[in-house]
């Protein structure tokens, strides 16, 4: 079993192309043994953004903290702390950040994709 405050876990820069003020933590994944997903934190800065994609796999994102705007296939949807996201396999999406103060969600992936 593993605890870990998500302060303790190393933040990395997101270095995919189309990304830009967001970093990455990961509490749990596979260095940890987890046998099925990952657990990853993103947080985007004020004017950050994830690259506009799509994968082969669902994945599940709840917002921890602030407020951004999700693009979906279904246009531009505000979320804000509370909100869980599902992205379906292979559907387009990205996260903004438009507001003046962090946006941090959760990503659980398989672990595959951490």
């Amino acid at each position: 079993m593993k605890v870990i405050r998500l302060a303790d876990s190393p933040r990395l820069a997101v270095e995919m192309e189309g990304a830009g003020g967001a970093s990455k933590q990961i509490p749990i994944g596979t260095a940890d043994g987890a046998p099925t997903f990952s657990t990853r934190v993103f947080t985007l800065e004020p004017g950050g953004h994830t690259p506009h994609h799509a994968h082969p796999f669902e994945h599940v994102n709840y917002v921890l903290e602030g407020q951004g705007v999700l693009m979906s296939p279904a246009g531009p949807r505000d979320i804000r702390a509370g909100d869980f996201i599902l992205v379906q396999p292979d559907e387009m999406h990205q996260y903004r950040n438009e507001s003046s103060e962090p946006f941090v969600f959760v990503c659980i992936v398989p672990k595959e994709y951490e």
